[in-house]
């Protein structure tokens, strides 16, 4: 398990490497999530039509271990964009993947970059 979460790294854009395409925007559901897999990884990426604004995570709870998170419940935690795993309904930030709960587990982020209606997922491999 320790080994699976090694494989979640948060990255910043000044980090990337590789921009992946991983769909059209009409591909993803407004105010919800889906999930793409990059080599071993399970990302979950969600939009927030109200804003406007992408966001990226790694699909594994850390709670529980379980690959959920693109299912879960999206909104925000005072102006905080935010994921809560539906299962447990610990919470993460999606700007900096915290635990919005006050608990030590954390979650990866990855930054969205949008271009021509293509959805881009930075990588730092």
């Amino acid at each position: 398990m320790e080994e699976l979460l090694k494989n979640y790294q948060t990255v910043q854009v000044q980090e990337v490497l590789n921009w992946v395409s991983v769909g059209n925007t009409v591909d993803f559901p407004e105010n919800g999530g889906g999930c793409i897999k990059y080599k071993s990884k399970q990302v979950a990426v969600y939009y927030f039509k109200r804003t406007d604004s992408w966001y990226a995570c790694q699909n594994l709870c850390p709670h529980k271990m379980e690959m959920v998170l693109s299912r879960g419940m999206i909104g925000d935690a005072s102006g905080i964009p935010k994921v809560a795993c539906p299962l447990h309904k610990k919470t993460f930030s999606l700007e900096d993947g915290g635990n919005l709960n006050g608990e030590e587990y954390r979650i990866a982020t990855y930054p969205v970059k949008i271009e021509d209606g293509i959805v881009y997922i930075g990588f730092a491999d």
